[in-house]
């Protein structure tokens, strides 16, 4: 089975909070610790879908592959990828389509830059990337779903 993988969307970046980053990082505050939240649909595992697993790791890394790049002049991803031994990702999982592009829509109206990966050509969204973030700028939107299992 040969998938072929594009991108659909991406967050719009909030100019205030890049501001607000900016500042911190010029003050010489403490570095913060930047996490890369992925939420992968789990049904994608399941019946009727069954995708094997590396199908749906290869997902993930899509989604995370496609948020760092479209993301790279941010300050956090920048810093996030200066120390490649020290890089934390987490990796959720939502139940179905519909709750994955709900949380779309959320991040979307909360201007927390993400990418919303669809598998091609059947046009099925299969996870979300989030660019780095500080855990707390970010925790209230995915405190909702357990970590992929």
């Amino acid at each position: 089975m040969t998938r072929k993988s594009h991108l659909f969307t991406h967050g719009q970046i909030s100019m205030a909070g890049r501001t607000q980053r900016r500042n911190m990082a010029a003050s010489g505050a403490e570095p913060q610790i930047l996490v890369q939240y992925l939420v992968l649909r789990k049904d994608l595992s399941q019946t009727p879908f069954s995708w094997p697993a590396g199908a749906l790791v290869a997902q993930a890394c899509h989604a995370a592959t496609a948020a760092l790049h479209i993301h790279r002049d941010h300050p956090h991803t920048v810093a996030y990828l200066r120390e490649l031994g020290r890089m934390r990702k987490v990796v959720l999982e939502a139940p179905d389509e519909t709750t994955l592009k709900l949380l779309a829509e959320t991040l979307q109206q909360k201007n927390i830059d993400h990418m919303l990966w669809l598998e091609q050509p059947e046009n099925i969204a299969t996870c979300i990337a989030l660019r780095p973030y500080p855990k707390e700028e970010v925790n209230q939107y995915l405190k909702k779903f357990r970590l992929f299992k």
